[in-house]
């Protein structure tokens, strides 16, 4: 069985970070491993406290996971402080990781700001530069291009920015009343355009966590990025189609929608 590690933060009410990871890497067939970087008081209202693993603590947690059941691939979530991000960065290098996506979590589906802002140059210049490719919503891809996103073309032009700049390719998410469910993947020589499943939910606690893992499950899997994109999105649009309506505000989404069977 092919092997997947999360590097993120845990979501108490499983509808994000590590919980949905972990739940989206079993229903896309591979095996998921976690290393925690913070634990989170949260529910689908809001976050309502962060406490941060140590960079010792990670680390540790790192070659443990590295030393004995090696990943496949491996996807970063939330990752709140500089130290954190560079023992990543560190470590990711000593082992030689392959196939890493990483999601540069800086605000949560509710509005709560899950990145310090002084990391935020710790992440563009760490982790970034190591990815195979990045998943950034709209406010996020502003923040890395440095420009406003307004179109389309807004979109394909800062999915270049940030590919010149860092040397991964990005699949920049629309959302946030542009272009819908319509994402686009630079990989530094085509656009790619992947329409999704226009989908009327107001449940989408999870929804970045649960796609950039899904890329990862299919990297692992040994698809190329196109495959393994289009094959997340299609993940994505069923478990956000299944109708799962749990919560009092922004509630998760059925990942197991496609998991049914004797037990």
């Amino acid at each position: 069985m092919n092997t997947v590690l999360t590097i993120a933060g845990s979501d108490c009410s499983g509808g994000a970070g590590i919980q949905a990871d972990l739940k989206t890497m079993l229903a896309n067939g591979v095996y998921g491993m976690s290393a925690v970087t913070a634990l989170t008081a949260q529910n689908t209202t809001g976050v309502y406290g962060i406490m941060e693993a140590s960079p010792e603590f990670l680390a540790s947690q790192l070659d443990c996971i590295f030393t004995d059941i090696r990943p496949d691939a491996v996807k970063t979530g939330m990752v709140g402080s500089s130290g954190l991000i560079q023992v990543i960065g560190d470590k990711l290098r000593e082992y030689r990781a392959e196939h890493i996506v990483t999601d540069p979590v800086m605000v949560s589906t509710s509005g709560s700001r899950l990145l310090k802002e002084e990391a935020v140059e710790t992440l563009k210049n760490v982790l970034l530069p190591i990815a195979q490719v990045i998943t950034p919503n709209i406010p996020e891809a502003e923040v890395l291009s440095g420009m406003e996103i307004g179109s389309a073309a807004d979109m394909e032009r800062a999915a270049k920015k940030i590919w010149k700049e860092y040397g991964c390719a990005v699949l920049c998410k629309g959302g946030h009343s542009l272009n819908d469910a319509n994402d686009l993947l630079f990989d530094g020589k085509e656009l790619t355009w992947f329409e999704g499943r226009r989908i009327q939910t107001s449940n989408t606690h999870g929804t970045g966590c649960t796609l950039s893992s899904a890329i990862a499950s299919n990297l692992a899997k040994g698809m190329d990025l196109k495959e393994a994109v289009r094959r997340a999105k299609n993940y994505l649009s069923g478990a956000l189609a299944a109708g799962l309506d749990l919560g009092k505000g922004s509630g998760p989404m059925d990942h197991g929608f496609a998991v049914r069977g004797e037990y």
